[in-house]
């Protein structure tokens, strides 16, 4: 997502609380169940392969995870789930796109213009954003003993567009209909990937400094995280270093 560096390093102190919530578990659960609806056979179904793994990298019980691909599949009933990306502004003109997996349109729509009204931003329509952003495939792998020259290699070996350094991981960016390939590509090669996924990453990104309109972005952006229905939220900013030393 957008906002790596000092950013991303706020943001993964997160991690545990969401954990202890059942939130990982309930995002995971949804996305086994979207990348089901396209096949239940892990083997065909390339989406459906990388949510089971990440689910089991999280170890969420083997019967969640196969009641989450019975829900995609028909085999258990109950309201169609669908994806739908909503957009809008945070303090500081930053863009904001949230995926949500959501059996109700209509409920959560408002609830995503009421989120945005009362902390700050501003629910746009569709389209006004999404431009700001490309569609690709991120792929993370651990830095272990992986020199950068030696990652920049195995990424372009495996078809992978570029790679970046963040954190403890190595980041690879691919075309959007290269993820799944390019990960298979990895794994061929002993790299196993910790995640692998869809994103919408920003074409430009906004850099904040002022500690106030930092702290109301990272709440506005927490809170669209924290509901339900949501699965990922994608942001076009960074934080300098004083703005993340004031919210830590």
């Amino acid at each position: 997502m957008a906002g790596h560096n000092k950013w991303s390093k706020v943001k993964h102190t997160k991690g545990p609380a969401d954990a202890k919530r059942g939130r990982i578990f309930s995002k995971l659960s949804k996305e086994i169940t979207l990348a089901a609806r396209s096949g239940g056979n892990p083997d065909m179904n390339a989406r459906l392969r990388s949510a089971i793994l990440a689910a089991k990298a999280q170890n969420m019980p083997n019967d969640t995870i196969e009641r989450a691909l019975k829900k995609g599949t028909g085999e258990l009933g109950g309201a169609a789930m669908e994806e739908i990306v909503y957009e809008g502004y945070a303090p500081g003109g930053v863009a904001m796109l949230v995926e949500v997996a959501t059996d109700n349109r209509n409920r959560s729509s408002q609830d995503m213009r009421t989120l945005f009204s009362k902390n700050n931003g501003t629910f746009a329509d569709a389209g006004s954003v999404a431009y700001l952003f490309q569609r690709r495939g991120e792929i993370r792998l651990d830095k272990g003993s992986l020199t950068e020259d030696q990652a920049t290699e195995l990424a372009l070996e495996c078809g992978a567009d570029d790679v970046v350094a963040e954190d403890e991981d190595w980041v690879l960016y691919t075309a959007m209909d290269q993820l799944f390939p390019v990960a298979a590509a990895l794994k061929e090669r002993q790299a196993t990937a910790k995640s692998q996924q869809l994103i919408y990453l920003p074409s430009t990104t906004i850099t904040i400094d002022d500690p106030t309109i930092a702290a109301q972005l990272v709440k506005l952006y927490d809170i669209l995280d924290d509901y339900d229905d949501t699965q990922n939220v994608f942001a076009n900013f960074e934080l300098t270093d004083a703005a993340a030393a004031a919210l830590s």
